[in-house]
């Protein structure tokens, strides 16, 4: 057996590995963060005016375990890139408990973040335990896409999104293959688990050249709706830390405002994931025409302020609401439309296209897929320059 022959299948066990390890803790982690949601549901008016107070904690503990895992997907993304970047296995149950206690108390955050997070983190643990001769950027994409995979059960999607979100414009395609194993290891271990894969089939209709025009209007408005999530972002975390340059300070008063935010305005229909948005536009309810921007300022709000949890799923539902509104305006039918959206503004907002053509295909099924294919593709070309991951890289 050659040297080469040798490292395809310790990569084809240390990825098999991963996916296990993932799905694991994917599993435990999303189990217990859909109860924590039923509870904030249920205890509303109780547990959102301590926001400002569970924001104390999140601060503290990352101040006194946490420093060296604070920079968060700053890390990932380096790892991933080919820096010299260590990911402390701290980053496990710092992040998962954080993230729990920000949703517990009503914070308008996702969990996508944290999974990539967990699965780059658990990727270097094992890379240190009996794989050291493989590259850490290697490892960190099938991480990624373990993670990625384990929570959402996505596989194509995460194998994508872990070799094209890294460096906009450059495909990682020598991890694909590796990336893949990891990714359907950790989905199906996490289904067989119990871990419930969100699917909604779409029963698309038949194409009409009068579609032309208004598909075109939508990637246009989806692009520029990701565009806008992700410059808020940036300009939300730079003022709010010039502002408050001291993290307690900056969460504490930025927590009070955000409680406040959260009670008064439609009582916690903006806190969490964002699912109940996506449910409510796929279904063609009520969908207000606001719903989608304040989810967007809310979560960009919380995010700057601190407070744990990731962007994807927030995106999710943005994008689904401002589907189900622009379907309304356009006279379109609100369930394709919406579930356009649901792909399209995250593709803009992270600047990918394959990884949300196929988040496409894998929640909806093929019946979207051609309209997915041009509308996602031109709301990725209009947005360019902003992105909701500060370390990535752009090669044009």
């Amino acid at each position: 057996m050659t040297s080469k022959d040798k490292q395809i299948l310790q990569l084809l066990l240390f990825s098999v590995l991963m996916g296990l390890l993932a799905g694991l803790v994917t599993t435990f982690f999303g189990k217990i963060l859909l109860e924590i949601g039923q509870v904030r549901s249920e205890y509303f008016d109780y547990l959102v005016p301590f926001l400002a107070l569970a924001g104390l904690v999140v601060v503290f503990v990352y101040q006194k375990w946490g420093r060296e895992v604070q920079a968060g997907m700053g890390l990932v993304f380096k790892a991933g890139q080919g820096e010299d970047s260590h990911i402390s296995p701290v980053l496990v149950p710092l992040i998962i408990c954080t993230t729990w206690l920000s949703h517990l108390f009503g914070a308008s955050v996702g969990r996508e973040g944290v999974a990539v997070q967990l699965g780059a983190s658990l990727s270097h643990w094992l890379q240190k335990h009996g794989f050291s001769d493989l590259s850490k950027d290697m490892v960190t994409k099938m991480g990624m896409a373990a993670g990625f995979a384990g929570l959402f059960q996505t596989p194509l999607a995460a194998s994508f999104f872990a070799i094209e979100v890294l460096i906009v414009g450059q495909y990682a395609w020598n991890s694909l293959v590796y990336c893949l194993v990891a990714a359907f290891t950790a989905s199906t271990t996490s289904h067989l688990l119990g871990l419930e894969k969100f699917a909604h089939a779409i029963s698309a209709p038949p194409f009409q050249l009068t579609y032309g025009f208004k598909l075109l209007l939508l990637a246009l408005c989806f692009g520029i709706v990701g565009n806008f999530f992700a410059w808020f972002l940036a300009q939300s975390k730079r003022y709010s830390t010039r502002w408050f340059p001291n993290p307690y300070i900056k969460i504490a008063i930025m927590g009070v405002g955000l409680s406040v935010l959260l009670l008064l305005v439609q009582q916690g229909r903006y806190s969490g994931l964002g699912t109940n948005l996506i449910d409510v536009s796929l279904a063609g309810e009520q969908v207000f025409a606001y719903d989608w921007l304040l989810k967007l300022l809310l979560t960009c709000l919380c995010l700057a302020a601190g407070f744990q949890g990731g962007e994807v799923t927030p995106l999710f539902a943005i994008g689904a609401s401002s589907g189900a509104l622009l379907a309304g305006i356009l006279g379109l039918p609100i369930e394709p439309v919406a579930a356009l959206g649901y792909c399209a503004v995250f593709g803009s907002a992270t600047n990918t296209l394959l990884a949300p053509i196929l988040i496409g295909y894998e929640v909806f099924g093929w019946n979207i897929i051609p309209y997915a294919i041009p509308v996602l593709a031109l709301a990725y070309l209009v947005n360019r320059k902003q992105t909701i991951y500060g370390q990535q890289i752009r090669k044009f």
